[in-house]
């Protein structure tokens, strides 16, 4: 895919955003609309109160078309948590998500953080291969019945 940026969230971007991420995991993983509710959650608590100076979404976008998201914030002065990283199946396996993911933890290394974590399932093959080469250790894995399905629930944490 040629010509993709790599832009600021929006919050013009949280319609379409919530949507995906609805769309993609009912698709995907068989969740119920609880999920989607969650992303809405997470995406209307960025909106209204994420502190620019250290916190940040981004979209990856070719031409009109988006294609995917990342978001760095804030846990603690020196802690960061990666959300919401997302591509859509027509832009995955050609670098986009790595892309998208040192971005992310470049910019939480320049704000200062030193660590980061994120949640995600073992169902995620992909992702958690991508977080396994960059540096990501897994540092907890559980069952657990969450968005009407059984998954295994993964943390992941790295020092910057």
């Amino acid at each position: 895919m040629e010509n993709i940026v790599i832009r600021a969230f929006e919050p013009s971007d949280r319609a379409w955003l919530v949507a995906q991420h609805g769309r993609l995991y009912a698709q995907d993983e068989g969740f119920d609309e609880s999920f989607e509710a969650l992303v809405d959650e997470i995406l209307s608590a960025f909106v209204a109160q994420h502190d620019p100076s250290c916190e940040q979404g981004w979209i990856a976008q070719a031409g009109d078309e988006r294609l995917g998201s990342i978001f760095c914030v804030r846990l603690s002065e020196r802690r960061a948590k990666l959300r919401l990283f997302l591509l859509v199946p027509e832009a995955r396996g050609q670098g986009l998500g790595g892309r998208l993911l040192r971005t992310c933890m470049t910019y939480a290394k320049h704000k200062g953080y030193s660590s980061m974590q994120l949640w995600t399932h073992e169902s995620h093959k992909a992702a958690c291969a991508l977080y396994a080469k960059s540096g990501w250790s897994l540092v907890s894995s559980k069952p657990v019945h969450s968005f009407g399905v059984e998954l295994v629930e993964q943390s992941w944490e790295i020092e910057l």
